[in-house]
């Protein structure tokens, strides 16, 4: 298969689990919005246009703000959740891949102050995005990319690496040599931004946390993710399974997983 149709397939599977993806993945750090809004010179009133906003994680602190906000989203059911989240805020929510969408006209709409992703931008067509986000934004617009992965703190839980047999077992396990990331050891996207030619990177912040869960709650985190989606049924029972099993065995039932983020914040260039 190729990559453009594995990436097509994986993110339509976010379709399946829109309220599941609500409920289960994190909010991310307010540090991260106020830096945001610092960094790319913001003011209450401004118009944004989120990529892949899903279920409203990342447009619901910056609307609190005050900002107008275009979500570009592709699925329906996610577009859904969204319009309950964001009831009562100055959010227009289109159901668009973003590679098709045109923004509107700038002689009756002003062009964005910003174009940001959370969590998407993996998702969209490398060939066009930096070009779209480049032709929404006003002269001397930001672009702002920031993803939640996930981080293993020195002295942090030992599940995920107890559980690897598992993976391994059904077939799932990464592949040998792939990093496990400390925090404030993700890599940044730099390189690919300014590659495009139309936007200068003026900062590049770390931000960590770590969140804790019974089984059943990192079940249903698991169960957001493309992969385990995609997985076969056999293999996920498995997996699930011995999560269930294995914290059951703990005094406290639950574990606790470290997440980080790097926010890229680029001026558009002129």
């Amino acid at each position: 298969m190729h990559e453009e149709d594995k990436r097509e397939q994986l993110r339509q599977t976010f379709e399946q689990a829109a309220e599941r993806y609500d409920r289960a993945r994190p909010e991310y750090p307010e540090a991260l919005f106020n830096d945001l809004v610092t960094l790319a010179g913001l003011t209450p009133g401004d118009r944004l246009i989120e990529v892949g906003c899903a279920t409203g994680k990342a447009t619901r602190p910056l609307a609190r703000r005050g900002f107008r906000i275009t979500c570009v989203e592709l699925g329906a059911e996610l577009a859904a959740v969204a319009r309950q989240n964001l009831a009562g805020f100055e959010v227009e929510i289109v159901r668009s891949p973003f590679e098709e969408w045109e923004p509107p006209d700038p002689a009756s709409t002003e062009p964005a102050s910003l174009v940001y992703a959370a969590t998407a931008w993996h998702w969209i067509d490398p060939a066009v995005r930096y070009q779209r986000a480049w032709q929404a934004l006003r002269p001397g617009g930001h672009l702002a990319l920031w993803a939640a992965e996930h981080v293993f703190p020195e002295g942090g839980d030992t599940f995920f690496e107890e559980l690897d047999d598992i993976y391994d077992e059904i077939g799932e396990g990464d592949p040998p040599g792939t990093p496990r990331r400390r925090p404030g050891e993700l890599p940044d996207q730099r390189a690919d931004i300014e590659a495009s030619g139309l936007f200068e990177v003026t900062a590049v912040r770390h931000y960590d946390w770590e969140q804790a869960y019974s089984a059943e709650e990192y079940i249903e985190l698991l169960s957001t993710f493309s992969g385990h989606i995609a997985m076969a049924e056999w293999k996920r029972q498995r997996l699930f399974g011995e999560v269930r099993r294995r914290l059951a065995l703990r005094r406290d039932h639950s574990l606790r997983r470290g997440w980080g983020t790097v926010l890229h914040v680029a001026r558009r260039k002129d």
